[in-house]
């Protein structure tokens, strides 16, 4: 029996954008604490101050720059901190993201949020890839990982401009993992709906959340108002049980650090992570 060590993230220099909460958050802890080196990212200063000092307290190595991931002279100038402060990047996730769900009736109050989801979601995820992929090339290895979504799997009502960055997110992977000829590994992540990332948030049209579920839309009506007054049966909320509904995010966080803490010559191309009694059909 082989043995597997896992302990292929020590020392990596992980670049990651989005890290002031949610997944990006959570990776960012996850991965210090398996002996990664973080450089962490967000336009939020005072709460990627957080993220840091919190990797700092647990003994870490991080180091943490303000960037607007819509700007290519932002993230070049991260790409140039990581190599100041660690003298390569050996990872770079593409996490910042934004989903203004909405339907196309909706333009007129959904426009300004949209195109900052396109700023974000698909120019910030080319932006990271532009602003990574000469320092890999050059030092002859990298991995990139982009966030994309179930949304992106096939359109749906309400999700027209958000799952069309996301798929433009599967397209641009795809491609750069082709041209790159084995020099760059990529990693497509596609989370299922996870409560309390705060992407949520940001949903113009609550009905917009409709076209995701399609048959199951009233069972997942019925359970979300469940979960909202503390009303779920106990086994929905047990990760032990096979109806486990909700999935909390450090799962999904757990499973991208395990994409990072492979050996260079495996790459995981592609995740999809769902509670198993999800409603999604995507």
């Amino acid at each position: 029996m082989r043995i597997i060590m896992n302990e292929h993230i020590v020392n990596k220099v992980i670049v990651i954008t989005g890290a002031a909460s949610g997944f990006g958050r959570l990776v960012s802890i996850k991965a210090a604490a398996l002996g990664a080196q973080m450089v962490c990212a967000d336009i939020d200063r005072a709460e990627l101050e957080v993220t840091e000092n919190t990797i700092k307290a647990a003994g870490g190595s991080v180091t943490s720059l303000v960037t607007d991931v819509t700007h290519l002279e932002q993230m070049q100038a991260l790409a140039n901190h990581a190599i100041d402060h660690f003298g390569r990047i050996d990872v770079w996730i593409n996490n910042a993201g934004i989903m203004p769900l909405a339907f196309h009736a909706d333009h007129a109050i959904a426009a300004p949020a949209w195109n900052r989801c396109i700023d974000i979601n698909f120019k910030g995820v080319m932006h990271g890839i532009m602003a990574a992929h000469d320092h890999m090339i050059n030092q002859g290895q990298g991995h990139i990982i982009n966030l994309s979504s179930i949304y992106s799997n096939f359109p749906v009502v309400g999700a027209g401009v958000y799952g069309a960055t996301k798929a433009a997110v599967n397209f641009l992977s795809d491609s750069l993992r082709v041209e790159s000829q084995g020099k760059i590994k990529v990693t497509v992540i596609k989370p299922t709906g996870v409560p309390a990332t705060g992407l949520g948030a940001g949903i113009i049209n609550p009905a917009a959340v409709i076209g995701i579920l399609g048959q199951n839309a009233p069972g997942y009506m019925q359970q979300r108002d469940a979960m909202q007054n503390g009303e779920l049966p106990i086994e929905t909320t047990d990760v032990n049980s096979i109806e486990y509904y909700a999935l909390e995010p450090d799962y999904l966080a757990d499973q991208i650090v395990a994409v990072i803490n492979q050996p260079w010559g495996v790459n995981i191309s592609e995740i999809t992570v769902r509670a198993s009694g999800d409603a999604y059909i995507l």
